[in-house]
């Protein structure tokens, strides 16, 4: 029979409550039977026996006296060893949660049944699923960062190496420098695009409502000359927009998402964004065909279309990442789609203010 800790405790309680009820009965018939006993033994016409009797009658009744709580005692100590019976099983399932680390994350309980215990079995299980797939994709995203980061520094050493081992024109001279200024400014939008990615990630410091349409606006009139440059065309149909959140945060939000559209968009092409109700924001360009299956991988920190992670746009991998946890920070939903004829569709869903 399966012992689960509802049946011990029901067990243990009942024997409790028939234990509790007939005990003072029972010591009482046995404590009598005794005293009975000791005094049929005493009748018996045996020389200096009844004298006998006499003394030992004091020390005989202080000992009936006693029997009684001897016998809560006992009992006492039975129902602490009850107690442990009932939550061995739960001294045996945090016996192996005890040994769980980082080294050995897969581990799983796998309970059978339907019991409490089994439902917490399950629970526990959840949880461990949801904390392995987080350790690994910080340690994934450990390891991409160390790679964004080691490449522009071999980058910089090779140059650095190449101007010091040979006597250098002016124009080389230049030209190295150019290079070198191109690779520490990738450096540069790498490492701030890593402390936005870790702000983000806190949470809210404060929660004010913010107009999102006078947002956008302001981030397309700084990002003007930008699309004037790539020869994209910018649509917009931006309604009244109120959102509860940090200004910063949902600028850094529609300043990536802009970005991407026009860094990823074609000459001659269209960056459509409109503010309403649902989805709050929709930022759709007209650039390569993205293929459905890849869009999920896109708000992946590093995560490029392009299979050179050292795409030529300069960029870090970053952006959609970035859009992906500000929007969560709102407590909004942020998803993404192949556009009509090319390109990506991005929506993002904010919660209206109450």
């Amino acid at each position: 029979m399966n012992w689960t800790p509802r049946r011990r405790i029901l067990l243990v309680g009942v024997l409790a409550l028939l234990v509790g009820y007939s005990l003072p009965g029972l010591a009482k018939q046995l404590l009598g039977a005794v005293w009975v006993r000791g005094q049929q033994f005493c009748d018996v016409p045996l020389p200096g026996l009844q004298q006998a009797c006499s003394l030992a009658r004091p020390a005989a009744e202080g000992l009936l006296a006693l029997g009684l709580p001897l016998v809560f005692l006992v009992a006492v100590a039975a129902l602490a060893w009850a107690t442990l019976w009932c939550l061995r099983p739960v001294r045996d399932l945090a016996e192996p949660i005890a040994h769980v680390g980082p080294q050995n994350l897969g581990h799983r309980i796998r309970p059978r049944g339907r019991d409490e215990l089994a439902r917490l079995a399950r629970a526990i299980d959840e949880m461990m699923e949801r904390i392995a797939a987080g350790y690994e994709g910080q340690r994934r995203f450990a390891a991409n960062a160390s790679h964004e980061l080691r490449t522009p520094l071999a980058v910089q050493r090779t140059l650095i190496e190449v101007g010091l081992g040979r006597a250098a024109t002016e124009d080389q001279l230049e030209l190295l420098t150019a290079q070198l200024l191109e690779t520490n400014e990738r450096n540069e939008r790498l490492i701030d695009g890593l402390l936005a990615l870790s702000e983000s990630d806190q949470g809210l410091r404060s929660s004010t409502p913010q107009r999102l349409d006078e947002i956008v606006t302001g981030v397309l009139a700084a990002y003007q000359d930008r699309t004037t440059q790539a020869g994209v065309t910018v649509e917009c149909r931006l309604d009244p927009r109120v959102v509860l959140g940090e200004r910063v945060l949902l600028e850094r939000l529609v300043t990536n998402l802009v970005e991407n559209a026009i860094k990823y968009n074609r000459p001659g092409g269209t960056l459509t964004v409109t503010v309403g109700g649902d989805p709050a924001l929709s930022v759709v360009n007209t650039g390569q065909v993205v293929p459905a299956e890849a869009v999920p991988g896109l708000f992946e920190p590093f995560r490029r279309l392009a299979r050179d992670r050292t795409n030529q746009g300069g960029g870090a991998g970053l952006g959609l990442a970035i859009a992906r946890s500000i929007t969560q920070a709102h407590d909004g939903i942020i998803a993404a789609r192949p556009a009509e004829y090319g390109g990506l569709r991005v929506d993002v869903h904010l919660p209206a203010p109450h």
